[in-house]
């Protein structure tokens, strides 16, 4: 196997050499890094890293193969990969390196994953450029110093769906805004025989209520919450009318359609060990994927913070039962270990339209 070479470079102008996988090419985003021991290819398919390169710590991925039947998303959403190690003999399925090459995916190995980590954790979150094929340290950094930031770029229309569709079942009618939604949302709302009309992210509140729904659920999305305007508005229009849930980017866009306001985390929260800690003192443990919070102190009368992160502090949810809206930063529907969280979240969203 020839060894094909690749360069990650960063705005600051720092750089690591490594072996490139997949195919030639190049890609500039921020480079974000996810702490998740499992679900590499669940991650790489949640539309919520479109427009940014995905470095797993994890010191070997792929070490089951690929399995198509767990994507969030029919593609790869995240631009590049980066990792420690691939496996390349998984016992199950096609190899990473294979499925990279077979799509011309972009992705890096044999670089200290834990020390750009580190890196991270300490300067904050950087743009990066991922160039494969070649080890043109200068020409990656210039590369990553130009690209735009993550707030500077409109990534929502690029994952959402680009029509209207109705996903058949027995219970409530729930229409669902889509930013970016991941495959297990859906299912979530399925398995309890949710009647689905999904809609794309730019839909107005009268196209919401012309298919007579019993809620709104907002989903994930990648970016900047504020560059979700459409979403804003629609919720900003049936506050107070329709029941409206949430998850991710839904938290925030909630939290922005009431007037609060929202910022950017110096690394953000990627992983499945998050702990949370509800209004009555349980810890949850979850699964997470944002690099933006809700400012708490932001959100109006009539709200209140139901969900806090354990390590820092900042809001997993809340809610305004008033307006009758409830929300969650973490994901629930994602379940990477404990299952809690989504019983905890979607049965007491049907339970409350009964």
């Amino acid at each position: 196997m020839d060894i094909m070479k690749a360069v990650l470079g960063f705005e600051d102008g720092d750089f690591v050499v490594g072996e490139g996988f997949g195919v030639k090419g190049e890609c500039a985003g921020e480079l974000v890094f996810n702490t998740q021991m499992t679900g590499y290819m669940e991650s790489l398919t949640d539309p919520s890293y479109f427009g940014q390169i995905l470095m797993f710590t994890f010191p070997q991925i792929g070490n089951y193969g690929v399995d198509t039947r767990n994507f969030q998303n029919p593609r790869v959403c995240a631009l590049g990969c980066i990792a420690k190690e691939i496996c390349e003999k998984p016992e199950h399925g096609p190899t990473l390196r294979t499925f990279f090459e077979e799509h011309s995916l972009l992705g890096m190995t044999g670089v200290d994953t834990r020390a750009l980590t580190i890196k991270a954790r300490v300067h904050g979150t950087m743009r990066a450029a991922l160039v494969v094929g070649s080890d043109d340290s200068a020409y990656a950094v210039s590369l990553a110093q130009k690209s735009p930031t993550i707030c500077d770029i409109i990534p929502i229309p690029e994952v959402s769906c680009k029509e209207p569709y109705h996903i058949p079942g027995s219970g409530k009618r729930i229409a669902v805004i889509d930013l970016g939604i991941k495959k297990n949302m859906l299912t979530s709302l399925s398995k309890r025989n949710g009647d689905l009309y999904v809609f794309p992210y730019n839909a107005t509140a009268d196209q919401v209520r012309a298919c007579k729904p019993d809620a709104l659920f907002v989903s994930n999305g990648p970016g900047d919450p504020k560059q979700a305007p459409d979403a804003i508005r629609c919720i900003q229009n049936l506050l107070g009318e329709l029941p409206i849930f949430g998850i991710c980017m839904g938290n925030q866009v909630s939290a922005l359609a009431l007037g609060g306001d929202t910022y950017k985390l110096k690394f953000g929260h990627r992983g499945a060990n998050q702990p949370v800690r509800f209004t009555d003192g349980r810890i949850f443990i979850t699964t997470q994927n944002h690099g933006f919070a809700v400012d708490a102190e932001s959100l109006p009368e009539g709200c209140r913070v139901t969900y806090t992160n354990v390590n820092d502090g900042t809001v997993e949810g809340f809610e305004n039962r008033d307006m009758r809206l409830t929300t969650v930063q973490f994901h629930p529907e994602a379940h990477g270990g404990p299952r809690d969280t989504e019983a905890h979240f979607f049965d007491d969203l049907f339970r409350r339209l009964a």
